[in-house]
C-alpha cells in the first residue's frame, strides 16, 4: 500500500471547511500547524508591526489512489483559482510506524475500491 503526504498551506479563517472536504474526499484525519508566511506580495507594516495573516499548514496522510480527488476538493473548498487563497501538494511517503491499528480497514477500502 502506498501513501503520499498532501500538505496545504491555507489562510486560517478556512482551514475547517478545507478539512471538511478533504474528508468528503476520503481523508480519514488532518494535522493542523499555525504558521505565518510570506509570498510575492510582502506583509504590510504598521509602525514598524507586521500585519500578516495567520496561516495554517494542513498534513494528510493519504492513500495514493485518492490523492487526486482530495487535491480537487481542496481546490474547490479553498477557492485556490483566486491569487492568494492558498496552495497545496503531495509528496511521497517512503516508510510509516503508527499505522498498525488502521492498516486493516485500509486494506479493507482498497478491496472496496477495487471490486
Amino acid at each position: 500500500m502506498r501513501f503520499k503526504l498532501i500538505l496545504a498551506s491555507v489562510k486560517a479563517g478556512i482551514t475547517d471547511s478545507i478539512v471538511d472536504a478533504a474528508k468528503e474526499a476520503g481523508a480519514t484525519g488532518a494535522t493542523i500547524i499555525p504558521a505565518r508566511g510570506t509570498g510575492i506580495n510582502e506583509a504590510k507594516t504598521f509602525f514598524g508591526l507586521s500585519l500578516e495573516a495567520q496561516t495554517d499548514i494542513i498534513m494528510l496522510l493519504v492513500e495514493e489512489h485518492l490523492v487526486v480527488k482530495i487535491l480537487d476538493s481542496i481546490k474547490m473548498a479553498g477557492e485556490f483559482h483566486k491569487p492568494g487563497t492558498g496552495i497545496a501538494f503531495a509528496v511521497p511517503v517512503e516508510h510509516i510506524v503508527g499505522l498498525e491499528s488502521q492498516m486493516e480497514k485500509f486494506k479493507e477500502e482498497v478491496r472496496k475500491s477495487y471490486f
